[in-house]
């Protein structure tokens, strides 16, 4: 996934470039109307920081919300999330001397995994702190990682000083969760809020037959997750469908289009054609590339009656809709790389 602060970057200039041509006073944001059709609960919007983990705030808002709406009141901790990645992407580091490439980049069905074999715990167990940086962590763990690789230290030496430099950084991890009077392991916590195989990855390309699942080509993608490959409009359609019986939807995709605005809390494309032939040629071409993670959380109407999708995304709230953005219908056909979903 793209950098936050480098797609924020793109999106202010594109922004500020529109105001001066149209004489908007330096600093004005619009903002633009909408009517909400369906708007499923959420948990309070958070902020991924300057981090490339946002296929794990998504994935657990979509989790956080068929909680809420399901009736059960579950804020999930992404941090917990975070030290595990560090703790599995140090250990690759050291085994192979760092000749294989590690990122903290990934998709939403890695989230999905790493909860399955980790564990979770909730929010207020382990929460964020306003002063850390997973990116500047991840940097200081490379160089512990090399180090102890270069002097042949071994795993559990290299792994001793990693708890306690992951321990000043994010404070000591939670070994039980307390929920609703009752104590659970991590583990255990994990799988009362997801099984398995709750979850279906989804997408749509023509380079491979529909109705079959493949692995699904992009950088981000190195544990080879396969996807269900259906046509464009079923996709839509099991959108739709999800939103309908109040389900949320994890979203990734491309968010490089000028018109994606997070200060303004709007994605839109200009007038063109968003067919299945027409998604398939942006991704062979990389216009459509996989850059960021949402949770899909409702659907609305502008005043023109154009339909959008409501997305929760994980930059915090400052924009004019509390951090959720607004983002239209063909640019969700035209953009989306895929999708995760309750499985029916």
């Amino acid at each position: 996934m793209l950098h936050r602060n480098a797609i924020i970057a793109l999106s202010l200039v594109a922004t500020l470039l529109t105001a001066c041509a149209k004489g908007n006073r330096q600093g004005e944001t619009p903002r633009k109307h909408f009517t909400d059709e369906v708007r499923l609960a959420i948990t309070p919007v958070k902020d991924q920081g300057n981090s490339t983990v946002c296929w794990i705030y998504a994935m657990l808002a979509t989790i956080e919300t068929n909680h809420i709406e399901m009736g059960d009141s579950v804020n999930l901790s992404a941090k917990f999330l975070e030290r595990k990645l560090i703790e599995q992407l140090t250990n690759q580091l050291y085994a192979t001397k760092g000749l294989r490439g590690t990122s903290t980049r990934a998709t939403a069905a890695d989230c999905l995994r790493m909860l399955q074999t980790y564990g979770l715990t909730h929010f207020n167990a382990y929460s964020d702190r306003d002063d850390f940086s997973l990116t500047l962590l991840y940097n200081k763990v490379s160089h512990l990682a090399e180090r102890a690789s270069r002097s042949k230290a071994g795993i559990e030496r290299m792994q001793a000083e990693l708890k306690k430099m992951l321990d000043k950084e994010m404070g000591p991890e939670p070994l039980h969760v307390f929920m609703l009077g009752a104590e659970y392991t991590p583990l255990e916590f994990a799988h009362s809020v997801c099984t398995s195989d709750e979850y279906e990855a989804i997408t749509s390309f023509t380079h491979h037959p529909f109705y079959s699942h493949f692995a699904l080509e992009l950088p981000d993608n190195t544990h080879d997750n396969l996807f269900l490959n259906i046509p464009l409009d079923s996709l839509m359609a099991r959108i739709d469908t999800a939103l309908a019986h109040r389900q949320a939807v994890c979203w990734e995709g491309d968010i490089s289009e000028p018109l994606f605005r997070f200060d303004q809390g709007t994605a839109d494309l200009p007038s063109q054609s968003a067919t299945q032939e027409d998604r398939q040629r942006q991704f062979e071409r990389f216009q459509t590339t996989d850059d960021h993670c949402m949770a899909i959380v409702g659907t609305a109407r502008d005043d023109n009656h154009h339909r959008y999708y409501i997305m929760k995304n994980s930059w915090g709230t400052g924009n004019p809709y509390g951090g959720l953005i607004y983002v239209s219908e063909p640019y969700v056909r035209l953009k989306t790389i895929a999708i995760f979903l309750k499985r029916r």
